[in-house]
């Protein structure tokens, strides 16, 4: 059966391909841009298959809006792709207030808001797919982009808790952690705090550490996320490009090594 999509940020990147992808199957998708002018490629080719919306996720009203729209036009919804977002650059010292809380707004709060909006259509009709688009800073953390992973690992929290309490309505959630992919997401959509002359060594060995990367492919990626909703039992959470495996299991791997060194601080915490 054909599935109904909403996907934010689907003017490039993954949310692009995700798109393109659904649509070439023949289902439907609700596109959220900024810019009309973003998305109008996607309505010229696939016609009334697509809804275009302008759509800031940091407006709360235009969220619950936009899910409303979808359902009335296409007559329901069966996948929610939380795709909007940037990377704020900037040592955490560097990073100013209004920064930090518009990373949170629009890659921690915009999801809520389209999340919240989708759950009671989805409680109503038994299923439906959340998918949260994370990132392996999700679960790790590098020096220079602080507040997105501040937005990132508060999003990989609440989504957790969120799969458990949907799982007895039919609902579904999976977390997507990419690692490096050719997106704009450290060109022309990042942000950049003012920067203080004391990091720069810290700042050229984040550059150099990230210039050895091999950047993965983001047409690649269309192709799993339909086996991820189409799956009747959908991983929680799921890593994109064959770079994160092993920054996770190091890092892990430290943390148990840390908390295990230390569990008689633990237990003395505890007290009598």
């Amino acid at each position: 059966m054909p599935k109904t999509w909403l996907i934010t940020g689907a003017s490039r990147g993954f949310g692009k391909e995700w798109a393109v992808a659904a649509l070439e199957r023949g289902d439907s998708v609700a596109a959220t841009a900024r810019k009309p002018e973003d998305i109008q490629d996607l309505v010229d080719k696939y016609g009334d298959a697509v809804l275009p919306i302008v759509l800031d996720v940091t407006d709360r009203d235009g969220c619950f809006t936009a899910v409303t729209q979808t359902q009335r036009v296409f007559g329901g919804l069966d996948v929610v792709v939380n795709n909007a977002g940037y990377g704020q650059f900037g040592m955490v010292e560097e990073l100013s207030e209004d920064e930090l809380r518009a990373q949170l707004d629009t890659n921690l709060f915009g999801a809520l808001w389209i999340t919240q909006a989708a759950l009671p259509i989805l409680r109503e009709q038994g299923h439906g797919h959340i998918i949260q688009v994370s990132s392996i800073g999700g679960i790790t953390a590098f020096p220079g982009i602080g507040a997105y992973h501040a937005s990132k690992w508060a999003l990989e929290g609440i989504s957790q808790a969120l799969a458990q309490e949907v799982k007895d309505f039919g609902i579904k959630v999976t977390i997507i952690e990419p690692g490096g992919f050719s997106t704009d997401w450290a060109g022309p959509s990042a942000k950049h705090a003012t920067s203080l002359e004391a990091y720069e060594p810290v700042r050229e060995a984040g550059n150099k550490r990230r210039s050895g990367n091999t950047p993965g492919d983001p047409t690649a990626t269309g192709d799993i996320v339909l086996q991820l909703v189409d799956s009747d039992d959908p991983p929680l959470r799921v890593f994109f490009g064959s770079g994160p495996l092993s920054l996770a299991e190091a890092d892990y791997a430290a943390r148990l090594e840390s908390w295990r060194s230390t569990q008689h601080l633990a237990e003395a915490a505890q007290g009598a």
